[in-house]
C-alpha cells in the first residue's frame, strides 16, 4: 500500500495510493524508497515552491522528520509496520515525555507539512486564485499556510512565510515542475492532480485522526 508518503515529489503528483485501513493506518514502510526521499530534492534542478535558498529549510525539516520516522521503523520492521505501532510504542517508551519526542513529534510535523501542500494542490485544482494575477499561487499558499502551519507557528515564522510568498513560481512554472519539466496541457495536469489528492487526500486524513484518537496531537508554537 502505497502512504501520506505518496506526496514524497511534488512531480510524483500522480503516486498511486490504494486503499488504507483507517483503523490501524496500515502504511506499508517496507521499501525506505516509499518514504519521502532523505534528501533528494522535491523537484528536478529546483522546488517545486520556488528559490531553494528560501525554501530550502522546509525541505531540510521535512526530510529531518522523515528520517527520524525510517530510523524508527527500520530497527524493527515487524514491530513497527504500521504508523500506529510506532505511537503505542513510544508511548510506552518515554511515559511522560511523550508525544513530544521521538518518532511520534517527526510525525506531527511531517503531516503538517504534507498538508500544507495538500491544501495548496487542492486550491489550485478548485480554481481558486487572484483574478488580477491568475498566473500566481500566492492566495493558494496563503490558505493552505493558515490551516495547515500558521497556528503552530510564532510571530517570526510567520512573518517569514508571510515574505516567502513573494519568492513562489508561477502556477503555469509550478506545474511544468510537476510534470517534471515537460511541456504542460493544464487540464490534463489538473486532472492528474485531482487523482492524487482523490486518493491521498483520506490517508493524510486519517494519519490526523490517528493522533486525535491517541491524543499524541500538541499545539505549542515553533
Amino acid at each position: 500500500m502505497c502512504s501520506v508518503f505518496c506526496f514524497r515529489k511534488c512531480q510524483d503528483a500522480v503516486s498511486g495510493c490504494t486503499q488504507l485501513d483507517r483503523e490501524s493506518v496500515t502504511l506499508e514502510l517496507r521499501k525506505s524508497g516509499d518514504l519521502v526521499p532523505d534528501p533528494p530534492q522535491l523537484c528536478p534542478e529546483r522546488y517545486c515552491l520556488g528559490t531553494p535558498i528560501v525554501y530550502s529549510p522546509v525541505k531540510a525539516d521535512l526530510a529531518g522528520n522523515i528520517k527520524k520516522i525510517r530510523a524508527v521503523y527500520e530497527s524493527n520492521p515487524t514491530k513497527f509496520k504500521t504508523l500506529k505501532n510506532i505511537l503505542e510504542a513510544e508511548k510506552e517508551m518515554y511515559g511522560a515525555a511523550w508525544p513530544k519526542t521521538g518518532a511520534t513529534l517527526a510525525l506531527m510535523w511531517l503531516k503538517r507539512g504534507l498538508k500544507f501542500i495538500q491544501v495548496l494542490l487542492q486550491s489550485i485544482s478548485d480554481g481558486e486564485r487572484d483574478d488580477e494575477n491568475p498566473n500566481l499561487i500566492r492566495v493558494n499558499a496563503l490558505k493552505a499556510y493558515e490551516i495547515a502551519l500558521k497556528k503552530y507557528h510564532g510571530w517570526m515564522l510567520q512573518k517569514l512565510f508571510a515574505g516567502s510568498v513573494y519568492a513562489l513560481p508561477y502556477k503555469s512554472d509550478l506545474l511544468k515542475a510537476l510534470e517534471k519539466g515537460k511541456n504542460v496541457n493544464e487540464e490534463e495536469t489538473m486532472e492528474k492532480i485531482h487523482q492524487f489528492l482523490a486518493k491521498a487526500t483520506p490517508v493524510l486524513d486519517a494519519v490526523y485522526e490517528m493522533y486525535a484518537k491517541t491524543n499524541a496531537e500538541l499545539n505549542y508554537k515553533a
